[in-house]
């Protein structure tokens, strides 16, 4: 019989590199203190990453860098709000910033969050959850939700085709049809971004 360890890795190794989880996204493979056990000693192994307490990441190698690359801030923020059953949604400023709309080299990643208010240091940055209403409806995928946010703080006066063709690139055409299904209840000028966006077109 196979391992509650095996099991895990095999379900971590299904994922892209830089996958952040937590024992919650295993819970149907053991018991909390098996599968609590069973991370420890992947992280022992150097198979797996710790990143805070209790929050674990699928480490990848840089061979230019010679290291390993630093945590994906947005996979850990969706770890948590799977932790926590939070629903979240990037600020602004900080899909923006993901979508490489922005040049600053933000020192804080903000969420909000219909959680708790909560701030987590990575590395040499913060990561930050504002409980407030959330603007936007909460959409099946992160990655609308990051589009659609970067697309409210960029304001319709600056959104062009460069910019449609440079979020565009951030996405295989897979993820493109499921952001376009997912954001039909977004209305006015975003909605009709987006649709450029994922197909090159306005929307009718």
């Amino acid at each position: 019989m196979e391992s509650i360890e095996n099991k895990i890795y095999r379900r971590i190794r299904g994922k892209s590199y830089l996958w952040a989880f937590s024992e919650t996204d295993f819970g149907d493979l053991g018991s909390r203190e098996a599968v609590r056990q069973s991370l420890v000693r992947l992280v022992k192994q150097g198979k797996i990453r710790r990143v805070i307490h209790g929050l674990y990441d699928y480490p990848k190698y840089s061979e230019m860098l010679k290291q390993q690359v630093s945590p994906d801030l947005s996979q850990v923020a969706q770890a948590l709000s799977r932790k926590f059953g939070w629903r979240i949604q990037p600020s602004g400023n900080t899909a923006l910033n993901f979508l490489g709309l922005s040049t600053q080299v933000p020192g804080k990643i903000v969420y909000f969050s219909d959680g708790s208010n909560r701030e987590y240091r990575i590395g040499k940055q913060s990561l930050i959850f504002k409980k407030t209403l959330l603007k936007h409806a909460v959409f099946k995928y992160p990655e609308t939700a990051l589009v659609v946010q970067a697309l409210d703080a960029l304001t319709q006066d600056r959104f062009n085709s460069e910019i449609a063709k440079k979020i565009r690139s951030h996405f295989d055409e897979g993820m493109l049809k499921k952001i376009l299904l997912d954001a039909q209840s977004v209305k006015g000028w975003i909605h009709k971004c987006i649709r450029i966006i994922c197909v090159g077109k306005k929307s009718e």
